[in-house]
């Protein structure tokens, strides 16, 4: 009796614990196939939007170290803006490699690498050394 079993994972190292299992307990009657990686629509969303949250953050961070240089305080985003996202690397589906078997596991998990990246623009409030002051009397 033969069977084929496909399999969608959504963590390397459960697809590893189950490969290893199903070769521990079946042996050579079993035979695994190369993994196909790729990403929903929803992990390359929740990729842009991690981005984009991490770059206001970046942003947010250098503002408060230039306010300190000059000894203000950094108070209240006024304006953030997204300017820009970048997106590059990743397997798309209907993209497929010229000869997808003769790549290694390490080639494959880089061809399906998705990075990103974001542009912000952010206005924040400066509150000068006489707002300080006059919140602490």
């Amino acid at each position: 009796v033969h069977s084929q079993v496909c399999i969608i994972f959504s963590d390397f190292g459960k697809m590893q614990n189950v490969c290893n299992l199903l070769i521990e307990k079946l042996g050579t009657s079993v035979t695994i196939s190369p993994p196909h990686f790729y990403h929903t629509p929803e992990a390359i969303e929740t990729l842009r939007r991690q981005v984009c949250v991490a770059a206001v953050g970046n942003t947010r961070q250098k503002a408060q170290e230039v306010c300190r240089m000059f000894g203000h305080s950094l108070g209240r985003p006024l304006l953030i803006k997204e300017e820009e996202t970048k997106e590059w690397g990743g397997h798309i589906d209907n993209y497929l490699p010229r000869c997808p078997d003769s790549l290694t596991l390490q080639e494959r998990i880089q061809s399906a690498t998705a990075y990103a990246s974001s542009r912000v623009f952010a206005v924040f409030e400066i509150k000068g050394k006489e707002n300080r002051r006059s919140k602490l009397f």
